[in-house]
């Protein structure tokens, strides 16, 4: 049977024929479809974990119980999970442990573009790189083969343009794979001092063994095409490198790109005139050689960041790019991102930048947009939980200068759910007097609207605990917290008036739905009627443009008559702008 999968979806039927049996992530793009692809397997047990250093260490235990088991996450989300990582490393599997790392060349939706290559590097484990779809489903069964075999978790890396491009893939019928019996193994399983000293010696014997096995692997191909010109790429870089050199060239292919293949790679650049690497990012294939000798060219053509395209690689080799359409670039209106029209946010950002002697810590998530105008609410982010942290540093460093500046730390409620609990301690504990706020929009909206602690469901859809927010701040040791609608204008104003007023650390929860947010039935309990109304301008605007500050995409003003108008496809009566109009001339419409 063939089908048209994304990456995403071909390693999730990867995993399913592999006969994966648990399966956990955090999401991040471009890594989030695959654990929701997971979820329709049914012989596979998938749920959201709060963070990726728990997503790891979950799946780590279900490898120890004998299960095949997959973490996948965005590649900044190892960083989060290096520490189990690594030990992991020492102690080796019994089931089959795959992590995959979706690392973003470009950073499309990214604050970094880090090569997590290094990482396969810096554990000590190996890493298989998939070029296109049917790539990253049949990859996936060989990935859990090295692992059982070796005794080792597999890094398996793949790029944005592997996860969400689409190709032709044959799918077959899943390997029906037994769970290993679980043994008690003190010395394998427990890695304190005595018993990691010899983990260490075990760990450079597979590597040994691991090198030997990527020299005859049959993931790493040669495509001989007889000339003088050689090129060695992995990944998405091959499939571009081939679409601007095609039969011109010849190529190394990597697929088991670590332990790298050095001796055939050497043997591969003898056998040419000139040898080319084409990488992303980190020249790890290019300075491997240039270490045994071998000239190459590579990061002094090809730059040191974003994609290799095939645009890119042919204007840094040739000079010259494919002719296209030429049009007058100054005509072309810029268009930043913005938050939604209806998004809960907007309000308190509306409010918040209008605050003075303010430093703002934000966070990772769509409110990390209220940096923009017209709001200016937001000077610094981060990392995933970082902005409660960073705030407290700031404020104790404000505080000992004594300035008057306050420092507001912003995070959404995964962000908080993810890392932001640990911050929030560290603020509590050291008796901090930063103002605290989770934006709580009942969803992990930034990434598609998967569920979290704090929805009340798991990833299948099932009823769940429902974390709740303010009892988990409550419990740090925080005493002042307030729980408002930021739709709200006038609670806003006065939320933030107590804030500021405080001398104790405080938070603030802000408690509304992102506007593109499937409600559940508890939601339309909780927000009976949001998103359901439409607002429109009366005759009596005069053309303020006050209603433009708060940002909403659905106003727009009209030269002609001097007026704003609100577009109803994209308006679901937040009524923020109404607040804001001095002559009370936008209302709800009438039924």
């Amino acid at each position: 049977m063939k089908k048209l999968l994304t990456g995403n979806e071909a390693m999730a039927r990867g995993a399913f024929e592999a006969g994966v049996h648990y399966a956990v992530a955090y999401p991040g793009t471009p890594s989030t479809e695959i654990l929701e692809n997971m979820a329709l397997y049914e012989d596979i047990y998938s749920e959201w974990a709060p963070n990726e250093k728990v997503a790891l260490e979950t799946a780590i235990g279900a490898s120890l119980a004998g299960a095949r088991a997959l973490a996948s996450m965005k590649h900044v989300g190892v960083n989060v999970a290096a520490d189990p990582l690594f030990t992991f490393s020492y102690m080796g599997v019994n089931g089959g442990m795959v992590l995959i790392t979706a690392d973003e060349p470009g950073m499309h939706s990214s604050q970094n573009e880090q090569d997590n290559r290094n990482y396969a590097r810096f554990a000590k484990i190996p890493m298989l790189e998939p070029s296109n779809s049917q790539e990253a489903k049949e990859y996936m069964k060989v990935a859990y083969e090295i692992s059982e075999k070796y005794d080792t978790p597999v890094l398996y890396r793949v790029t944005t343009r592997v996860c969400h491009s689409k190709g032709i893939v044959t799918c077959e019928d899943r390997n029906q794979v037994s769970y290993r019996d679980y043994e008690k193994n003190i010395p394998k399983n427990s890695p304190t001092p005595i018993h990691s000293r010899q983990m260490r010696h075990k760990v450079e014997s597979r590597m040994l063994e691991l090198a030997d096995l990527s020299e005859k692997s049959e993931l790493n191909q040669v495509i001989d095409n007889k000339s003088s010109v050689g090129i060695i790429a992995s990944g998405c870089s091959y499939v571009f490198a081939r679409e601007v050199f095609g039969n011109d060239a010849s190529y190394f292919k990597l697929g088991f790109s670590y332990p790298l293949p050095i001796k055939a790679l050497v043997d591969f650049s003898k056998s040419v005139e000139k040898v080319i690497v084409i990488e992303e990012n980190d020249p790890l294939i290019e300075n491997a050689l240039k270490q045994e000798g071998i000239e190459v060219i590579g990061k002094d053509v090809f730059p040191y960041y974003g994609e290799m395209t095939p645009d890119v690689i042919r204007k840094s080799y040739f000079g010259k790019t494919l002719e296209s359409i030429e049009y007058d670039e100054s005509k072309v209106v810029p268009r930043p991102p913005t938050l939604c029209a209806g998004c809960p946010h907007r309000g308190f950002f509306y409010e918040l930048g209008k605050r003075k002697n303010t430093m703002i810590s934000g966070d990772i998530g769509c409110y990390g947009l209220a940096f923009a105008e017209p709001y200016n609410a937001m000077d610094m982010s981060l990392c995933m939980g970082a902005s409660l942290s960073m705030g407290h540093g700031a404020q104790k460093i404000f505080n000992m200068k004594n300035s008057d500046m306050r420092v507001v730390s912003v995070l959404g409620d995964s962000t908080f759910f993810h890392t932001g609990i640990n911050s929030l301690l560290t603020v509590a504990y050291n008796n901090s007097n930063t103002i605290n706020v989770v934006l709580d929009n009942r969803i992990t909206g930034m990434t598609g609207h998967q569920e979290n602690p704090g929805t009340g469901y798991t990833l299948n859809g099932d009823p769940a605990k429902e974390a709740d927010i303010e009892a988990l701040v409550r419990a740090t040791g925080i005493e002042h917290v307030m729980t408002i609608d930021p739709n709200n204008l006038e609670q806003v104003k006065k939320s933030l008036d107590w804030a500021y007023a405080q001398t104790e650390p405080c938070v603030i929860i802000t408690r509304f739905p992102c506007v593109l947010k499937k409600f559940s039935d508890e939601d339309k309990v909780e927000f009976k009627g949001a998103f359901t109304e439409k607002c429109h301008v009366l005759d009596s605007c005069i053309g303020c443009k006050k209603c433009l500050k708060t940002g909403c995409p659905a106003l727009s003003f009209i030269p002609e008559t001097k007026k704003v108008v609100i577009d109803r496809n994209q308006c679901v009566a937040c009524e923020v702008c109404a607040q804001v109009c001095p002559v009370d001339a936008i209302e709800k419409e009438v039924k």
